[in-house]
């Protein structure tokens, strides 16, 4: 292990170990502290979330994309404070963090046994929405995690989630599409973070006009199990409780080839995220690149070759 991934990994155990210890009253301001940090500093990060949030407000002003970009580092920083405080956190005070509108489409879509994949972009705290599903719901759930380096730094992500009641499936290997596709046979749910392709089965969408390419997988798995596909939106507002919205299942065209249904879902998908997204840009927490656009031409020819 080198020393840059010795000390992301230290700092990750710093902030599981330290953050979860701290009054609410001290955690809070220390998270919007480290986000204001972050972005005088103007690293890529914060220039990348620019950069993809002027896409999402054409018409903003670059100072208003400054501010923009501020909101949105507090709320990134809010969604770290929050995970690295959460194995701390009891199950009734999980409960009461969350509140969903539209909540009958998932619970009616579990009580049908035909299984659900719920579908969000990287909006506000998906881990917590996870958190509470198994809580509040009393559901298990399968999700995929993009396999981090160093190693430890990895299991740790997944140790933190299967803490929370989540079985979770590297996205490499290859195995793990078999693994969900098994799940949602059984009835079970799957959920997923999916705005943006690691694969090579990501399919190009219109994304607030310009060309963007998402995975493939939650609507391949739809078609291959019957499960329903329910896109939903998160998004935290100045109250400690975060929001959230399951959206109409996605239908599956009753003509074309397979990728060809796939192509149209996933639009579908897209669309559902792009609207939560406009309506609360700066709880949408994309650091990197999305659009071909801003993709190097090897990349764009190669999909799933970008990595964070």
């Amino acid at each position: 292990m080198g020393v840059k991934e010795r000390l992301a990994d230290g700092l990750y155990g710093l902030g599981w170990g330290a953050v979860k210890r701290l009054p609410e009253r001290t955690a809070v301001p220390l998270g919007r502290r480290i986000g204001d940090a972050a972005w005088r500093r103007r690293g890529e990060g914060v220039r990348r979330l620019e950069s993809n949030l002027a896409r999402v407000v054409p018409d903003a002003t670059p100072q208003q994309l400054r501010e923009l970009s501020r909101a949105g580092m507090r709320s990134y920083m809010r969604y770290w404070i929050e995970s690295f405080r959460m194995p701390a956190w009891s199950e009734q005070r999980i409960r009461r963090s969350v509140e969903v509108e539209e909540l009958h489409r998932l619970t009616d879509g579990i009580a049908s046994g035909r299984g659900v994949i719920l579908a969000t972009p990287h909006m506000a705290n998906w881990d917590l929405a996870g958190a509470w599903v198994t809580t509040e719901l009393g559901t298990p759930l399968t999700t995929v995690v993009e396999r981090l380096k160093p190693e430890s730094l990895y299991d740790r992500f997944v140790a933190y989630r299967e803490s929370l009641g989540m079985e979770v499936l590297p996205h490499t290997g290859g195995a793990a599409f078999g693994v969900l596709a098994r799940r949602l046979r059984a009835g079970g749910l799957v959920a997923l973070v999916a705005d943006r392709d690691l694969s090579a089965s990501g399919i190009e969408v219109n994304f607030f006009g310009e060309t963007a390419r998402m995975p493939g997988g939650p609507a391949l798995l739809a078609q291959q199990t019957g499960a329903l596909l329910l896109p939903a939106q998160l998004w935290f507002d100045d109250s400690p409780v975060m929001k959230g919205r399951v959206l109409p299942p996605v239908e599956i065209p009753e003509t074309g080839t397979r990728r060809e249904k796939a192509a149209v879902m996933t639009q579908a998908m897209a669309d559902g995220f792009a609207a939560g997204i406009a309506e609360h840009p700066e709880n949408w927490h994309m650091l990197q690149r999305l659009w071909l656009a801003d993709l190097e031409p090897r990349v764009r020819n190669s999909p799933g070759s970008e990595r964070p």
